[in-house]
């Protein structure tokens, strides 16, 4: 996905500016200054525009996953939340101006209620659940990769909706290891979320 560019909006005392990540790098701070019609993420103080409007087929995936999380785990101390939902990714402190990652992601389940404020998520989710869509595969796959990595986001799902596939990787000693690739037929269980447990029959389920 590409970095933002080009259309700042007029100066005015009352308009925040769009970003340049082309002059520099960006805190929370900065992204809840901005004044934006589109919704953006901060990836190690870089600004990335989110996706267009997801496609059809990304939507039913999503309300597959979505629906069978939120059903688990009512009654259950963690919370699933969907996009738009902002998980914010701190190295340093939890100080605005010292947080430089910022993302949206598809699906994510937080089982310490202490991360969970009214502004959303501050620290790594346990489960992060991503669809990608044509376009954005090159961020999912590399950039959010990494800071999901090095935040401690337990465990990783990347749905690819048109393959009908889903990769899983598991943080081990700090690092991700992948699961095999699950295609339809398999059933995928949690370590992050115990007990849970889903059918890509189910999360496919009605695709044409």
């Amino acid at each position: 996905m590409d970095t933002v560019e080009g259309n700042r909006k007029e100066d005015s005392p009352s308009v925040a500016k769009e970003p340049f990540t082309e002059y520099g790098t960006y805190s929370y701070a900065d992204y809840l200054s901005w004044e934006m019609e589109e919704m953006v993420e901060l990836i190690k103080g870089k600004v990335f525009r989110a996706a267009a409007a997801p496609r059809r087929v990304h939507q039913e995936v999503f309300g597959n996953v979505f629906s069978k999380l939120h059903n688990y785990l009512s009654g259950h101390p963690c919370m699933v939340y969907g996009a738009p939902f902002d998980v914010r990714l701190p190295v340093r402190s939890r100080k605005h101006e010292d947080i430089d990652t910022v993302v949206q992601p598809d699906i994510c389940v937080v089982c310490d209620r202490g991360k969970l404020d009214e502004l959303g998520c501050v620290g790594a989710p346990d489960l992060i659940v991503e669809i990608l869509s044509p376009g954005n595969n090159r961020k999912e796959l590399r950039n959010k990769y990494e800071v999901y990595e090095e935040s401690g986001v337990k465990e990783y799902w990347i749905i690819h909706p048109n393959e009908q596939t889903l990769l899983v990787y598991f943080l081990e000693q700090g690092k991700y290891v992948p699961s095999r690739l699950f295609t339809v037929g398999d059933v995928v269980a949690s370590r992050a979320v115990s007990g849970f447990e889903i059918s890509l029959t189910e999360v496919f389920e009605g695709l044409v």
